[in-house]
């Protein structure tokens, strides 16, 4: 699909989409979401310009994500969303310009578009060119990445507060006790927010990467007002890049250690278990070794006559099992 996009009144407004190679040419951004060949090769023949394929948007060597060509700076990096069924989903976006132009190549559908978009049909204080809409197209992308790591925040904080959580263990007023906390769940959900902080982190480094390679493209431009305030929106950029990758590191510490926590938990569940186990190896084994003697047949046992004999054999296996409960619960094992 292809969506064209022109400047009216300092806010963007978007063409129908069956447009003329004329209006194309006098675009200010054309956005390429899964292109066609058809489409591809009118924006070449438009911008004079080769588009990359889908197999080079891939590439992640910096030589194949950030380079000149043909009077225009191409510009890859990775943009995460969450899928549909919440799932992280990282793909590279392609940022093309050419004179006043931007150009975008993406496979998926990165919420920070269609957010941007939103805002630019209103009236801007900033140029409308493609310098100008690809700047705005990432600070969108850097606030929809703190929303991002916002929420792994608090899911974070609340996963944390369900994995240190004793509340269960203590005495409860009610009859009813409270439920254990599922590891197995806890557990899946950490690996998910970990999962989703170790792309978030990949996406930061690939856009401040390219902010970086946007400013030494801009150096080489004529100093003029727009440039100015376009270097000034790049710095502030890097800035809250910068900040970001910094409290995602800080997250992945945090989920690191909460990864271990619940492993730790399940550990120490799973040794419970073993330990219910051995104590009632434990207390049957001393009533087995009695009924084992007394099921013994020899001609001459002096118990066989005694009228006694089976409830004294129930009573010492009675016994036998008591003393090592009351043993274990003294030593404070049960």
């Amino acid at each position: 699909m292809l969506a064209v996009y022109g400047t009216e009144r300092d806010h963007l407004f978007e063409h129908p989409k069956e447009c003329s190679a004329a209006t194309i040419k006098a675009a200010v951004w054309l956005d390429l979401v899964e292109p066609t060949d058809v489409e591809e090769a009118a924006v070449e023949a438009a911008l004079g310009i080769d588009i990359p394929t889908r197999g080079e948007l891939a590439e992640i060597e910096a030589s194949s994500r950030l380079y000149q060509d043909d009077g225009a700076a191409f510009m890859t990096a990775n943009l995460i969303r969450r899928g549909d069924d919440d799932r992280p989903e990282s793909s590279p976006v392609t940022f093309i310009i050419k004179d006043r132009q931007l150009v975008t190549i993406r496979y998926h559908h990165p919420q920070a578009f269609p957010v941007y978009v939103k805002q630019a049909m209103k009236p801007q204080t900033t140029a409308m060119s493609g310098w100008g809409v690809l700047i705005s197209l990432i600070e969108a992308v850097v606030d929809r990445g703190a929303d991002h790591l916002e929420r792994v925040s608090a899911i974070v904080d609340e996963t944390s507060k369900k994995v240190f959580d004793t509340s269960f263990l203590r005495p409860q007023k009610s009859l009813r006790r409270k439920k254990p906390k599922n590891l197995e769940e806890l557990l899946g959900k950490v690996g998910e927010e970990g999962d989703f902080t170790s792309k978030m982190r990949e996406s930061l480094v690939s856009l401040a990467r390219m902010t970086a390679f946007m400013q030494a493209v801009i150096d080489q431009m004529k100093v003029s007002k727009e440039v100015r305030e376009n270097k000034a929106r790049i710095k502030v950029v890097q800035r809250d890049i910068q900040s970001l990758s910094e409290h995602a590191g800080y997250l992945t510490g945090k989920i690191s250690f909460l990864l271990d926590a619940v492993l730790g938990m399940i550990s120490i569940e799973q040794n419970g278990i073993i330990k219910i186990f051995s104590i009632a190896s434990v207390v049957f084994l001393p009533p087995t070794l009695v009924a084992s003697l007394y099921g013994m047949n020899f001609k001459a046992m002096p118990e066989l006559d005694w009228a006694y004999g089976y409830p004294f054999a129930i009573l010492i296996m009675i016994l036998s099992a008591i003393v090592p409960l009351w043993y274990f619960r003294h030593k404070g094992w049960l």
